[in-house]
């Protein structure tokens, strides 16, 4: 398989930019999906340049996966557990007791979404330097 690193890393930060996007025209649970998205992408950009396999869509399993091999910060894994959250809660019905996760989600919640994942992107920008 050809390495795509770059090609993954920018769509990863299209991804974040669209995040941003949605979060300004109050589509929040979007914006928090999207984010957990992108932070995802960057982070198998890193496995694909690194010639590793990344399977899954855990933010914080993909980024614990690294450990071994850079300093991955405790303040980075709290953002990728925090947007890991989102992967679900943020796009399905199910992902809430009733009603649908756009009753549930808020600017603030998009705002720190798009916060952590844009920290994902630039630790991982950092590696592929």
């Amino acid at each position: 398989m050809p390495e795509r690193s770059t090609d993954w890393m920018g769509q990863a930060g299209r991804d974040l930019a669209m995040a941003r996007k949605a979060a300004e025209t109050g589509f929040h649970e979007w914006a928090c999906f999207i984010s957990q998205q992108a932070a995802e992408k960057a982070l198998k950009a890193v496995y694909q340049k690194k010639g590793g396999v990344a399977w899954g869509h855990s933010v914080a399993d993909l980024l614990s996966g690294l450990a071994g091999e850079v300093n991955v910060p405790e303040a980075l894994s709290r953002d990728a557990r925090a947007l890991d959250r989102w992967y679900i809660q943020a796009s399905y019905p199910y992902g809430f007791p009733k009603g649908m996760p756009g009753d549930y989600v808020d600017r603030e919640d998009a705002d720190a979404a798009i916060s952590s994942a844009g920290r994902i992107l630039r630790f991982c920008q950092g590696i592929l330097a």
